[in-house]
């Protein structure tokens, strides 16, 4: 699973480094490419020396070393993933900010692959609030926190915060590479949003979708291999994912055309909030208020899912979500045989916490064959990624 994958491990100031020689050996032994970048402290606990020897590559410390420069830009495009192990507790924190002091920050701030951190510290750094919140702002930028292990400590004390084993890292990147390739070659479609129908050059009609859980969806399928398509309304969000390629749309008819442009899907998730009706006619001018009613005369919007359902080939798998607010069952499942999809997934405005806006999601997922899969509040991120399991199932 790791031969051919160029891998860049930082190197920070903790105890935890004098396992880095054993990672670097059996991820070489796997047939991994492997590069090291080290911060000045860390030398202080494995030398240069033994990872150059080991990685059959020169040890980077310094951005500027006898006149020449090292490329910090070119070294985070050539990894596959960059493994910062084992990440000190300062580290953690210029990561965190931006503090780009060393080669190591300087690396991670310019990296356009993947990052994955191993955290290594005392218990009481390991549970200190900063510590919390710089990991959770790492975790906002897409960085993959490796869990830490209970155990003894440099300290001599027992407890949470040593870094995993090297072996434990190589099976935690064998895991990430695998999920990698799951949908290697695979074209997705996704949509995304609110459509907003114009009234006048001032004036729509929409509604409180945020995109959040349709982009999420959209980084989960690139994430695991597939290039994604993300038909997107009007938000504020941005896809994290280089294989996500988003085309802004405004109105059901411009999604509609968008959407149906890319019917060689190979997996199409339709998470947009669409308009099912838009103004018979659209104002060249402004609106004035006046003394009477103003009274808009609608007309419905072509149906993308339906329409996506009729054209769809042997092999392609097609997922809508259903947002409803009574006899939700009933419809999710009407929904799923009258349009032709594989799979529903149902929304309920009735569920505090979850919904337009927020973070969070509950969801019930609805199938052609077998019992439907009801699942607790949870993470949109969580929701894409349990919405992205079910769609692996059925390709298979």
């Amino acid at each position: 699973m790791l031969k051919g994958k160029k891998i860049l491990i930082g190197v920070t100031g903790s105890i935890a480094a004098y396992k880095i020689p054993i990672l670097v050996r059996l991820l070489i032994r796997q047939g991994a490419e492997v590069k090291i970048l080290m911060t000045p402290a860390s030398a202080d606990f494995v030398s240069r020396l033994t990872l150059s020897t080991l990685s059959k590559n020169p040890v980077l410390t310094e951005l500027f070393d006898d006149e020449s420069w090292a490329n910090h830009v070119m070294l985070g495009r050539w990894a596959d993933v960059m493994l910062v192990a084992p990440l000190s507790c300062n580290t953690l924190s210029k990561m965190a900010t931006g503090r780009s002091d060393n080669l190591l920050v300087a690396t991670y701030l310019s990296a356009t692959c993947p990052v994955i951190v191993a955290p290594a510290m005392d218990e009481d750094m390991w549970l200190h609030h900063s510590t919390a919140e710089n990991l959770e702002l790492l975790q906002k930028n897409h960085v993959t926190v490796i869990p830490v292990e209970h155990g003894e400590l440099a300290s001599g004390l027992v407890g949470d915060g040593r870094m995993a084993e090297p072996e434990s890292l190589v099976a935690f990147l064998e895991d990430f590479f695998r999920v990698k390739e799951q949908l290697k070659g695979k074209k997705a479609l996704v949509t995304a949003g609110p459509t907003y129908e114009q009234i006048d050059p001032v004036r729509f009609i929409g509604n409180h979708s945020s995109g959040k859980m349709g982009y999420a969806i959209a980084d989960e399928l690139a994430r695991r291999g597939a290039e994604v398509v993300l038909i997107s309304g009007p938000v504020l969000v941005k896809a994290k994912e280089q294989r996500v390629r988003v085309e802004k749309v405004e109105g059901a008819a411009a999604m509609h055309a968008a959407a149906t442009a890319h019917s060689d899907y190979d997996i199409a998730v339709l998470t947009a909030a669409v308009a099912d009706y838009t103004p018979e006619e659209v104002s060249g001018q402004k609106i004035k208020k006046t003394d009477g009613e103003l009274i808009i005369r609608l007309k419905k919007t072509k149906d993308i899912l339906a329409d996506l359902g009729r054209q769809k080939k042997a092999g392609q798998v097609l997922v809508g979500f259903a947002l409803e607010t009574e006899n939700e069952h009933v419809n999710a499942r009407k929904k799923l045989e009258e349009k032709n999809a594989d799979m529903i997934v149902l929304n309920s405005l009735q569920d505090e916490g979850a919904g337009f806006g927020g973070d969070n999601n509950k969801v019930t997922f609805f199938f052609r064959e077998g019992q439907p899969k009801e699942f607790g509040l949870r993470s949109k991120k969580q929701v894409a990624r349990d919405i992205v399991d079910s769609i692996l199932e059925l390709t298979v």
